[in-house]
């Protein structure tokens, strides 16, 4: 990445003025506190998970089994939990709808330095959204297999069944965990380092407080992709008087977040 980073000519933005930030309020929300509360805790169950299931291997023994089902409870709880908050409080499909044109303009960005910046997306860009569309797929297949890989230790759930499966099945089983688990070290790192870098730092800011600045707001979003209102996500855009700003100075998004 940082020789690929070496290749590209730097990225000149202009500050926001003019039309471009006209009704944009100095802090556009991105994140509610919901959704922080579960991508934080989901965080930390993941990294208990790989710990766990790594650390064994390299010859640090402790009561690692336990402190693995429970992390791997505590996923679940969460996955359910962001299902359910996506389907009640959000477009849920929203992250699911696949742009072709953004996709290949992406693609061409990433082969050749010569090719021009892709459109600028909505609230997730098209990177993000696969991203999320490999993280689904892996944590499932982790999911499924693990709550069957759990019958054969005892839990306050029940009693220990290591019968339940032939060894052609818990060996299929233990294979597609094990890449799973695999998978997941190299998405999880890929979304730290990147969560670390500079340039990437304000998204990372916006999980921690909620919100991202207008000058963040105005260089990276289409405005007619992700649009900010304030107020409800219902409310009219209402300008104060001379600036073209919102009068209140926080703002929500709309359910197609």
């Amino acid at each position: 990445h940082a020789v690929w980073l070496r290749t590209r000519p730097a990225e000149s933005h202009e500050a926001p003025s003019g039309a471009a930030a006209a009704g944009v309020p100095e802090k556009v929300e991105r994140h509610s506190l919901g959704a922080r509360v579960f991508h934080w805790v989901m965080a930390l169950s993941m990294l208990v998970l790989l710990v766990t299931a790594f650390v064994p291997v390299i010859g640090l023994q402790f009561n690692w089994v336990d402190l693995h089902w429970q992390a791997g409870v505590l996923l679940i709880a969460t996955v359910v939990y962001h299902v359910i908050h996506a389907l009640g409080w959000q477009d849920f499909w929203s992250m699911f709808r696949i742009d072709v044109a953004e996709g290949i303009a992406h693609l061409r960005h990433i082969v050749s330095s010569k090719a021009p910046a892709p459109p600028k997306g909505g609230k997730y860009a098209f990177d993000h959204r696969m991203y999320h569309h490999a993280i689904v797929v892996t944590t499932l297949a982790a999911i499924g297999t693990g709550i069957l890989m759990m019958v054969r230790i005892d839990t306050p759930f029940w009693t220990r069944n290591p019968y339940l499966f032939n060894d052609t099945v818990w060996g299929v089983m233990y294979v597609v965990h094990g890449l799973s688990g695999v998978s997941l070290i190299l998405l999880v790192a890929a979304h730290i380092y990147f969560a670390i870098r500079p340039e990437k730092r304000w998204i990372t800011w916006s999980m921690i407080r909620g919100w991202i600045d207008r000058e963040h707001y105005v260089q990276h979003f289409d405005p007619e992709k992700w649009r900010v209102t304030g107020g409800s996500p219902d409310a009219p855009v209402k300008p104060s008087s001379g600036s073209g700003a919102l009068a209140d100075s926080t703002v929500s998004a709309p359910r197609e977040d």
